[in-house]
């Protein structure tokens, strides 16, 4: 939340000293709870509204994990191949899906993270739509290890969630030749193959 405001002052948009009466009298609050499955849960409220949540893996990984994560393909670098495969490809609504599908499925969350690849993603295929510069995967996928708060190995559940994302919204019902979704079911196998 800080950035935003921090943002939004040297946009001029608002003053150091505004606030609103909400915010003033309601206050802005940060709670950190543990769920059933052991993640931590960070919640931000607004006058007692919800605007975001963040859900973090416990820390004390068990050593089968910790192998799984040295060895495996993730969910990150996948999506890395796919900006050296198809990285030319212009961004369309099926792609800004899969983003979203996977990114989801490596936070373990339900919301986009503003800022996080599946919010670039989908602002990428507005702009698309309006202008003749396109951006392309490329652009939103490059070194998307460090771009994402959270990342894990693909399992085969992953790759069938962000599979039928990307057909769901692909008016051909297909997926793009080397795209996500054919990245993420090819490391996948690579990691069934592993183990």
């Amino acid at each position: 939340m800080q950035s935003a405001a921090t943002y939004n002052e040297r946009a001029g948009l608002v003053g150091h000293r505004d606030g609103t009466y909400a915010t003033s009298e309601d206050g802005v609050t940060v709670s950190e709870s543990i769920n059933l499955d052991g993640n931590k849960v960070i919640t931000e409220r607004v006058a007692g509204q919800v605007v975001g949540q963040y859900v973090e893996p416990p820390l004390g990984a068990s050593p089968a994990a910790v192998v799984l994560e040295h060895d495996a393909i993730t969910i990150g670098e996948a999506f890395e191949a796919t900006a050296l495969s198809a990285g030319d490809k212009p961004v369309d609504q099926s792609d800004a899906a899969a983003i979203q599908a996977a990114e989801m499925r490596a936070t373990g969350s339900s919301e986009i993270s503003p800022g996080g690849l599946a919010a670039i993603a989908q602002y990428a295929v507005s702009a698309n739509t309006r202008e003749a510069e396109k951006t392309k995967l490329a652009d939103v996928l490059e070194d998307a290890t460090q771009k994402m708060g959270c990342d894990k190995p693909v399992t085969r559940e992953d790759a069938k969630a962000i599979i039928g994302a990307e057909i769901r919204n692909n008016p051909n019902m297909s997926t793009t030749p080397g795209g996500i979704a054919e990245s993420m079911a090819a490391a996948a196998r690579l990691n069934q193959n592993i183990y």
